[in-house]
């Protein structure tokens, strides 16, 4: 439910039609589910499978829906009327990508981190490299995000001061190794390397995010060879 889904790419200028490897890596799911069919979603609440079948809601109620393709539409309003009536803080987003990539960026340094280091999120940011690192890393996506529409007007230390003052937590990412299940590495970091290296964009620091949690990860069974 993080980072960037297999549709986020379609209709960018000179993107072609292509799938968006990292995340759909042969254009299956894009062949299947026509983008028109399709609404995009942001979650904003916190939850755990604790076993097949059963997950406990911790906190957070936030759903941002919208149209892939941008704007306001009657059936994206008709879905978030139902959700709201069904108890959740849901809004209409006149830009569901932007929305998409804000989260992103919030929590693609932090998740991977946190996983390789077995550390909960203020040790992370208490550790002045490790706060640098994730900065840089952040930097480097704010880059591309301003290339393809998804500007970020905040600092990377901003949402490192709101993070932190969530005090000691484990991101998903953490729980799924802790769990033995698969880590979404590609949709939080490898789309965003994907699209950088197609806008020929120099992403340094988030190479080696990926490099060295995709090692960590394989040698754990949560990232396939």
């Amino acid at each position: 439910m993080n980072g960037v889904p297999w549709w986020f790419c379609q209709g960018l200028p000179g993107w072609q039609g292509q799938p968006l490897r990292s995340v759909d890596a042969h254009g299956y799911i894009a062949a299947a589910l026509p983008l028109r069919q399709v609404l995009g979603c942001v979650v904003h609440a916190s939850a755990a499978m604790l076993q097949p079948g059963l997950v406990q809601h911790r906190m957070g109620q936030g759903l941002i829906v919208g149209e892939c393709t941008g704007g306001h539409s009657a059936r994206a309003q008709a879905v978030v009327d139902l959700l709201v009536q069904a108890g959740f803080e849901a809004t209409q987003s006149q830009d569901i990508r932007r929305d998409i990539w804000f989260k992103l960026w919030g929590n693609m340094t932090m998740n991977p981190v946190s996983a390789v280091t077995g550390a909960t999120a203020e040790l992370v940011l208490a550790d002045p490299l490790v706060r640098a690192f994730n900065s840089a890393a952040m930097t480097e996506a704010a880059a591309v995000g301003a290339l393809i529409g998804c500007r970020v007007t905040q600092t990377p230390e901003e949402p490192h001061t709101v993070t932190a003052r969530l005090g000691a937590f484990k991101t998903l990412m953490l729980q799924d190794v802790q769990a033995g299940r698969a880590i979404e590495l590609d949709a939080l970091v490898g789309a965003v390397r994907e699209i950088a290296g197609y806008l020929q964009v120099p992403t340094p620091t988030l190479d080696a995010l990926m490099g060295l949690t995709r090692l960590f990860a394989r040698g754990k069974a949560r990232y396939p060879a």
